[in-house]
């Protein structure tokens, strides 16, 4: 993508400006670092539609980056936004103190259950969920590449077919909060054992719990036993002091219901 021919909106803000590309996540998104700003191009759909969205309703809620200039031009969304200054917690993943770490992730889950979801418009319960998944499915968007090695196959399910009937019968009973709707390290900005600033909020919304609580062990297990090299019994230690700390026991059934469920976008 040329940034050089971007919409004049945003070229506005941002000409002449020094910028690096962003590597790190898995979105399709191209996302371009400024100095004290952040642009985020991706193809238009209900995800980018959302983040522009809940930017919008979680501005004065919560620490979130300010938007700039919003444009839709020739099928794409260019989300132009503050940059929050400071570190990701998967920043310093090699060398940080893991508990401290999770009390961060704590902290920021903590911040999210205390926004009041009274007259929330950005609805990410099941139902709604569970629509775009399907639409996800029809339409091949659904990359079976990325998926856990056990979610298919021999030990797990015959199909994406398979795994969303599974999703669609075995629906928990929703406890519902506002959700971050990707809780993981790299979304998270932390300073001092605490969470400063929350991004990548496209599907942010009303929710189970467990629907951050499932991807932030999820993210925890892969960061602090693939690449910190914590064995099982380490890493059970510091899942279940995340636990204690936000009060919760945990619940196996919707741990996996809601990593699943993620499988499908």
């Amino acid at each position: 993508m040329d940034i050089n021919k971007l919409p004049l909106s945003i070229q506005n803000h941002v000409i002449n400006q020094p910028y690096k590309t962003d590597k790190v996540g898995e979105s399709d998104s191209k996302v371009f670092l400024f100095d004290d700003m952040v642009l985020k191009a991706e193809k238009s759909c209900r995800h980018s539609d959302r983040e522009y969205e809940a930017l919008k309703w979680l501005s004065g809620r919560l620490s979130v980056p300010e938007i700039i200039a919003f444009e839709k031009s020739d099928g794409y969304n260019y989300l132009l936004m503050s940059r929050i200054k400071g570190k990701t917690m998967i920043d310093d993943i090699i060398n940080c103190n893991p508990y401290r770490l999770v009390e961060a992730m704590a902290d920021g889950i903590k911040q999210l259950w205390a926004i009041d979801i009274n007259n929330c418009p950005l609805d990410s319960r099941l139902p709604s969920q569970l629509l775009e998944a399907k639409y996800r499915i029809d339409n091949d968007l659904v990359d079976t590449e990325d998926f856990e090695e056990d979610t298919l196959g021999d030990n797990g399910f015959k199909s994406v077919d398979d795994l969303y009937r599974f999703l669609i019968n075995h629906q928990p009973n929703e406890d519902l909060v506002f959700t971050h709707g990707d809780y993981c390290l790299p979304n998270l900005f932390v300073k001092d054992n605490k969470t400063i600033g929350f991004i990548d909020l496209g599907k942010a919304g009303i929710a189970d719990r467990w629907q951050d609580l499932a991807l932030c062990i999820r993210s925890m297990k892969y960061n602090f036993c693939s690449i910190r090299g914590l064995d099982e019994n380490e890493f059970a230690e510091l899942r279940n002091y995340l636990l204690r700390l936000l009060n919760i026991k945990l619940d196996e059934e919707k741990l996996r219901y809601y990593i699943l469920l993620d499988e499908l976008f």
